[in-house]
């Protein structure tokens, strides 16, 4: 079979599952899971890959699910994975498949993503000679702000086929801003690393009617927000921004009474791990100073989210032309410019070199004016499962020829 050949069969073979991947997505969708424990989600994934001939295993801290195929030619081993986890919020599409998991909705995708790659696997295993070494597929759960990718590459992912991991790919879709069944990503940051922050303003409560007998928090909160803006644009290069945005503002309790303490919380984005620790030090000081002219103390503490995003340069060029190649010049667009939103997938690629893959996949005609992730009104069109599968299968195809001759 020549090379162009396998092309064909794979995509093929992707697209003769489009209507099993679509039945197991709505299926997740409208049984949601949320952080680390999906006990129906791994239940269903495992189902579905069953008699496939994959080594399964399950997480022993968290419901995630690890699955290796062994190739038809020993070689090397590449990882492909999906986050599995929804968002602890309510549905407001009125799909007929919509959640019915009080509380819970797969507003960011990941029910797509999972079926993806579920169907992914299918593909592979069913065309496994053509395999120049192994695959490792990652099932995670807890995507959404509870590490669930350290956990798995604790618990031994990244060398789950015997040896670690060549490469590793993934793709998010998106239910707004690009133009569905296009892929689109970039070399370098792709998206932000995020942490989060609590300020906290101890001053001394009083009579809304004497302030001048008070240490009064709440100006002082109101000077650290408006002051967060003209900070970092005289701190930060522009060219590698730093978003810092407060979220929730707590302080009092009456009309007439001063309170002893005001509270900030808030997330910290950055395009660069060097500005991690540099922003940390000027909101600090920032505070501090704006807290200590008026008598109060500030308190900042900030707790360690995702690391910035990071595609390897080769692997990027490397997945570019393979959707491009595969699908058509037209179905791979670069980014410009990274996005703000941070991804834990981002620690499989602090140890692996690989590239990440965003997927437009809205519903709308207009996908600039629709709902985006994590909105309520968030809906993804399921056509494009089959070559999200077809992509996916073909990054760990070519991946393994390529690694294996060097």
């Amino acid at each position: 079979m020549e090379p162009h050949d396998y092309v064909t069969v794979l995509r093929e073979t992707a697209h003769r599952l489009q209507p099993e991947l679509v039945r197991l997505r709505r299926d997740l969708h409208a049984y949601p899971e949320t952080g680390l424990d999906l006990p129906r989600t791994q239940a269903a994934v495992i189902e579905s890959i069953d008699g496939l001939g994959l080594e399964v295993s399950r997480g022993a801290g968290l419901t995630s699910v690890t699955a290796v195929l062994r190739g038809g030619r020993p070689g090397p081993a590449v990882l492909l994975r999906a986050d599995m986890d929804a968002l602890p919020q309510t549905e407001a599409t009125g799909l007929d498949y919509a959640s019915r998991t009080p509380g819970a909705m797969h507003a960011c995708g990941h029910d797509l993503h999972t079926a993806a790659l579920v169907g992914a696997a299918h593909t592979l295993a069913e065309h496994r000679d053509l395999l120049a070494g192994d695959v490792v597929f990652m099932f995670q759960p807890g995507e959404e702000g509870w590490d669930g990718a350290a956990r798995m590459i604790d618990e031994g992912v990244l060398d789950a086929a015997g040896s670690r991991v060549r490469a590793a790919y993934g793709l998010h879709v998106r239910s707004y801003g690009t133009a569905r069944g296009v892929f689109r990503s970039r070399p370098g940051a792709l998206m932000g690393g995020v942490d989060a922050f609590t300020v906290t303003v101890h001053g001394a409560g009083g009579h809304a009617s004497m302030p001048h007998l008070a240490d009064d928090p709440i100006p002082v909160a109101a000077q650290i927000i408006t002051s967060i803006p003209p900070m970092l644009t005289r701190r930060f290069d522009a060219l590698d921004p730093v978003v810092v945005t407060v979220t929730s503002v707590r302080a009092g309790s009456g009309a007439n009474t001063i309170p002893e303490r005001a509270e900030l919380t808030g997330t910290i984005r950055t395009f660069s791990e060097a500005n991690r620790p540099r922003v940390r030090a000027e909101l600090t000081s920032l505070c501090e100073s704006a807290a200590m002219a008026t008598g109060t103390t500030a308190e900042v503490t900030y707790t360690d989210g995702y690391p910035v995003t990071v595609n390897d340069p080769d692997e990027y060029e490397f997945a570019a032309a393979v959707v491009r190649d595969a699908l058509g010049p037209d179905r791979f667009k670069p980014m410009a410019t990274p996005i703000a939103a941070a991804e834990d997938f981002s620690r499989v690629l602090n140890q692996v070199p690989g590239c990440y893959l965003h997927l437009g996949a809205s519903a709308a005609d207009d996908p600039v004016t629709a709902a985006t992730n994590h909105s309520p009104y968030a809906v993804f069109d399921d056509s494009v499962l089959a070559d999200a599968s077809f992509v996916l299968a073909e990054l760990a195809r070519r991946a393994l020829d390529r690694l294996a001759a060097s």
